[in-house]
């Protein structure tokens, strides 16, 4: 059951649809009201994304740049130290293909998600320092920000830290030799932020390596809201990835059998990202960043086989694992509580993110899913509209060894022997801080459309609000009463509708994706009320505007 909420009402003139003005409508539901702003919304330039606009500080920018420069010119050994997932590999293939494109000697390294753990740590440091036991600098990628300790130890062994990352930080910042850190982009947004700031440092600036593409990747991998510079990154970045030449890309479109001229959001989110997150989540993600970066067009398809297969390994082990964790809240005796809780010696750390999600999918609740170690575990976290998870579980801080993360997603490390205090403790104060309204979905609908005046212009004018996704969401309409002329149960195990809806006359074909349980409750020629986005679906060659259903209401 989803509670709807209707943006704009505003009233159609002599009951004709303007087009301007539904821009207009749509504009204003987004929040954007001055005409700068609108300006900057509809016709983005790479120009306005600068320093300044995503709040990266200037004076610490400068500094990791001097540090990076005068590391090149010595000859110093210089780390790049990522993460698994595609915001990390990403942004270490940008920082290393740029850096080793201006001779600097620079390695990129990948900690292993069992052996070393998330994020900068003292392991991971030794583990640096067993390989390239000359490590002069260290820069960290989509992690470091609350690595406190960490950075410390660095210090210690005289390794200079430069943080990049994007996460939210903790009341004290790290003691590190520079850190570039801003919210407001993916961990890749900052790493490229920063190779741009390097070049431009120099007299001789050119632009030689094309990197938006792995910016856009990242952006909606690691689900960044679309909103100002992220969406102005994106958008240039899929111009980019449409026409990219890395052999990797070119081999894991083939695997995933993408055309890569039609590579959008939905491509990179359900299809390209999966694949490369595989490796990191199961085995090691060197292999994901390799891909990234080879010029050997047999290695590439080598390793994209690879994460293809990985990939079909992690979905199956997701699936079982999440059939497991709903099964146990299902038969819990105390019912469902507001927040869901559930810990398994038998959970992999590398799909509990993941696990958590599909919990938050069958039970609207902030979900909280552990991995049991010997001594320790490891847990990920996802949360509901409106709820900022990773301060949440800040709140029970002196059960943790550490927590990042985001609002929306968040994951910490903790003693076995308190995990039963952290549950009570969590438990109790969502209990009181959640309320019911937060635990009902809630479906933003942007305007009530009479489905007449659907049409293919309206269709390509919503085009220009592109791309769509994460903080920027395909405009959802609504219909009244309109006519459920004939509907089926379609796809793999029947879990989606296939309907044909009539208002005035108008005649749409419709598809509602896991909505089959609602077949029981249909009637063909009863009245409905469909909230839906307008789709273009294109099949041989041919094109014709289908309706996206996201709700439906029984009249």
């Amino acid at each position: 059951m989803k509670k709807w909420e209707v943006l704009n009402t505003i009233k159609l003139k002599n009951g004709k649809l303007e087009f301007e003005d539904i821009i207009q409508v749509l504009l204003q539901n987004k929040g954007l009201k001055t005409k700068q702003e609108i300006e900057v919304f509809l016709n983005p330039q790479l120009s306005n994304v600068t320093i300044e606009s995503v709040g990266i500080d200037k004076n610490h920018l400068k500094k990791s740049i001097q540090r990076i420069l005068k590391a090149i010119t010595n000859k110093e050994q210089i780390v790049v130290f990522g993460d698994y997932d595609v915001d990390g590999i990403c942004a270490s293939a940008i920082i290393w293909e740029a850096l080793h494109g201006m001779d600097a000697k620079i390695i990129p390294y990948i900690p292993h998600r069992i052996d070393e753990g998330y994020g900068l740590s003292k392991k991971g440091i030794d583990g640096v320092l067993e390989k390239f036991p000359d490590t002069k600098i260290i820069i960290t990628v989509d992690n470091g920000i609350v690595a406190n300790d960490s950075v410390e130890y660095a210090n210690k062994k005289n390794i200079d830290v430069i943080l990049t990352d994007h996460h939210v930080p903790s009341e004290t910042l790290p003691n590190a030799y520079a850190i570039v850190h801003t919210t407001k982009l993916c961990g890749t947004g900052v790493a490229w932020m920063l190779t741009q700031a390097i070049w431009k440092s120099q007299k001789d600036y050119l632009y030689p390596w094309k990197h938006l593409e792995l910016v856009a990747l990242a952006t909606v991998a690691d689900l960044v809201p679309l909103q100002e510079s992220n969406r102005i990154l994106l958008k240039y970045g899929l111009k980019e990835l449409r026409d990219t030449t890395r052999p990797g890309l070119l081999a894991l479109f083939q695997e995933a059998i993408l055309k890569k001229d039609s590579i959008g959001v939905y491509e990179i989110g359900h299809m390209i990202a999966p694949r490369l997150n595989a490796m990191g989540r199961l085995e090691y993600a060197m292999d994901s960043l390799r891909l990234l970066c080879t010029k050997d067009v047999n290695r590439a398809k080598m390793l994209a086989a690879l994460l293809g297969t990985t990939n079909k390994e992690r979905q199956l082990l997701t699936q079982e694992t999440a059939l497991h964790a709903v099964s146990r809240i299902k038969n819990q005796e105390v019912g469902i509580k507001k927040l869901l809780f559930i810990a398994h010696d038998s959970y992999q750390p590398g799909i509990i993110g993941l696990v958590a999600g599909k919990l938050v999918e069958e039970f609207y609740r902030p979900s909280i899913v552990l991995s049991i170690g010997e001594t320790h575990s490891k847990a990920s976290a996802r949360s509901v509209h409106g709820f900022n998870i990773i301060e949440f579980i800040r709140s029970a801080s002196e059960f943790l060894v550490d927590a990042g993360g985001h609002p929306m997603a968040a994951g910490f490390t903790v003693e076995n022997s308190k995990i039963p205090l952290l549950q009570e403790a969590l438990e109790k104060l969502a209990h009181e801080t959640l309320t019911e309204d937060m635990l009902v979905r809630n479906l933003k609908i942007d305007y009530e459309l009479p489905l007449s005046l659907v049409s293919e212009k309206l269709y390509n004018t919503l085009q220009q609000l592109q791309p769509f996704g994460m903080g920027n969401t395909e405009p959802t309409f609504a219909s009244r009463n309109v006519k459920l002329q004939e509907f089926k149960l379609v796809g793999k195990d029947q879990k989606h509708l296939k309907l044909k809806c009539e208002d005035n006359n108008c005649k749409f074909d419709a598809i509602a994706f896991g909505m089959g349980e609602l077949s029981s409750k249909l009637k063909e020629g009863a009245s409905i009320d469909i909230a839906y986005s307008i789709d273009m679906d294109t099949w041989n060659g041919n094109r014709r505007l289908q309706l996206k259903i996201k709700d439906i209401k029984l009249v």
